[in-house]
């Protein structure tokens, strides 16, 4: 059986708000134990400070955005544009998975518009694959354990792959009663209102959060803001049946019929 925690990993500081805050809420409202991670510690996201200070100015806007969420903050682990496949850092989030023990990840898409959240994606699966390898060593060295665990890949940005081919989700949550709690933890992070304006031409990042949950929720065809995920394949983590984000909430969880029918079915 799974166990009643979940972790949201992101690549960086508001990422987790945009894609994945609105599910780990309705989580939290099941009565899981949520979490909270950012691979990387957003110190390349400003124009107006040097890197250690922009360190600095995120770690305590991350920190303030997981306490709305009401998620237990884990540090990150790696700077903005090095988080690469790399031994080191499975180690590191290994380390952190086999603590925190969750039947639910919700990560980043596999395919997406930057490395940052690809290699994010393909670690936490990494991580969360090595849980009960004794032979496999984490820094720091956690114990293993044999449970199920289910991975969730969120939406990737603009809601297409990185040659701009559309994402589909295997299914949806509704965000809509969680909807105002994640504007208010996305806009923890203040410093980012004028990166997003200069390096990506978002306006306002709230906006581009409300118009993402608008659209997703349109492609529900029920639900007003939604956020839409894949599920990861089941060998190595789980039942192949185990959908624990549909036993958490029930009547606020869409399975997209016409993804499901799309799958090929010799798993």
């Amino acid at each position: 059986m799974p166990s009643k925690v979940a972790i949201a990993i992101g690549a960086h500081p508001d990422d987790i708000e945009f894609y994945m805050a609105g599910t780990l809420l309705m989580l939290k409202q099941a009565g899981y134990e949520t979490h909270y991670l950012t691979v990387a510690n957003g110190n390349c996201g400003s124009v107006q400070y040097n890197a250690a200070m922009t360190r600095t100015v995120r770690n305590a806007e991350a920190r303030e955005a997981a306490k709305i969420l009401g998620a237990q903050f884990h540090a990150s682990l790696t700077n903005d544009l090095e988080i690469f496949y790399t031994l080191e850092l499975v180690r590191a989030l290994a380390a952190v998975i086999r603590e925190v023990k969750p039947g639910i990840v919700l990560t980043h898409s596999p395919q997406d518009y930057m490395e940052d959240h690809m290699n994010t994606s393909r670690l936490a699966v990494t991580a969360a694959f090595t849980k009960g390898m004794p032979n496999f060593k984490t820094v720091p060295p956690r114990p293993t354990a044999d449970y199920d665990v289910t991975l969730y890949h969120g939406m990737s940005h603009g809601l297409c792959d990185q040659l701009r081919r559309r994402i589909i989700p295997g299914s949806f949550v509704n965000t809509t009663s969680m909807h105002q709690t994640q504007l208010k933890a996305l806009s923890a992070h203040k410093s980012q209102q004028n990166w997003l304006d200069v390096s990506q031409g978002m306006n306002s990042f709230l906006l581009s959060l409300e118009n993402l949950s608008l659209a997703v929720g349109g492609l529900s065809k029920k639900f007003k803001h939604a956020e839409g995920w894949r599920r990861h394949l089941h060998f190595g983590y789980a039942a192949r049946e185990a959908d624990p984000l549909a036993e958490a909430l029930g009547g606020n969880y869409l399975v997209n019929q016409a993804y499901e029918r799309s799958l090929q079915r010799g798993v």
